[in-house]
């Protein structure tokens, strides 16, 4: 189910950026859980405050940077949409500043009638390979969808490329130490094991996404395998559907990326690491 978790959204996170963290993960992962923790912490947006920080954290990325959703409707300086009301949101915090540095959220089906869409059926729908993966023969309640990643841009770049896309101002830079800088490029599988640990503690048996294949072809190397559910769309860049159940998750996870799983779980459950157990087992 993680799996969906790694790709980006119908949205876009900032694709290239993502793939740039990725490629430099090989480079630090001895020890990456503890690294991670140490200058970030994962924290489960449950209240109107930290919703809202959410909120602005997307209209920020998606709106003011890349300029994939129009300012104008979101007035507030809030980019929102009506998948929210039925999502489970995750903000990441930099430990040292105290700054949010991205966001992530969770759809999951409501039970309603008539049954409500999720993006990936919305978007890529008429794409699906239901040979492959059916969403209609699954009980809607098994599955989610991950989406709407954003890293903002003062985390996205390296001391030198602070500028802002369209000369919008961001915050204060924050300054990294050299150990900060080498944990960098994981802030975005940071998001996407969030996501992946709050499917898994709601007891999911799989996750949707909209994503490029080329980011699938670099999560295949840390153990994370997606299957690709549909053709090539058109969507703010080349993207399709991709889906990767709890079984597949587990069986491939590499050791170092299950135990920062397991280590941002702990985080969303307000567990200490010593002693504890873990809610996210394999089958």
């Amino acid at each position: 189910m993680l799996g969906a978790v790694f790709g980006l959204d119908h949205h876009g996170c900032h694709t290239r950026s993502a793939l740039r963290m990725i490629q430099t993960m090989k480079r630090s992962e001895a020890g990456l859980s503890a690294q991670f923790r140490r200058y970030f912490e994962v924290i489960r947006a449950d209240s109107e405050e930290l919703r809202e920080a959410v909120f602005r954290i997307r209209y920020e990325v998606y709106c003011t940077e890349m300029g994939y959703e129009d300012p104008a409707r979101f007035p507030d300086g809030m980019e929102h949409d009506e998948y929210d009301r039925r999502a489970r949101h995750v903000l990441l915090r930099h430990r040292p500043s105290g700054t949010y540095a991205g966001c992530v959220r969770l759809i999951q089906d409501t039970g309603s009638e008539p049954r409500e869409l999720f993006p990936f059926e919305r978007f890529g729908g008429q794409s699906l390979r239901r040979n492959i993966i059916d969403p209609a023969r699954l009980p809607r309640n098994s599955f989610g969808e991950i989406s709407r990643l954003a890293v903002r841009g003062q985390f996205r770049r390296r001391s030198g490329e602070q500028a802002v896309p369209h000369g919008v101002a961001s915050e204060d830079p924050v300054e990294y130490s050299a150990e900060q800088r080498r944990i960098i490029p994981h802030i975005a599988l940071g998001l996407y094991l969030a996501a992946a640990a709050m499917g898994l503690l709601q007891g999911l048996s799989g996750v949707f996404v909209m994503m490029e294949p080329r980011l699938a072809r670099h999560m295949r190397r840390y153990g994370i395998v997606f299957r690709q559910a549909g053709e090539i769309v058109e969507y703010h860049g080349q993207r399709g559907p991709f889906y990767i159940s709890r079984r597949a998750l587990f069986e491939h996870l590499r050791p170092e990326i299950r135990e920062l799983l397991d280590a941002i779980t702990e985080d969303l459950e307000g567990r200490h690491p010593a002693g504890s157990e873990r809610s996210c087992n394999a089958p």
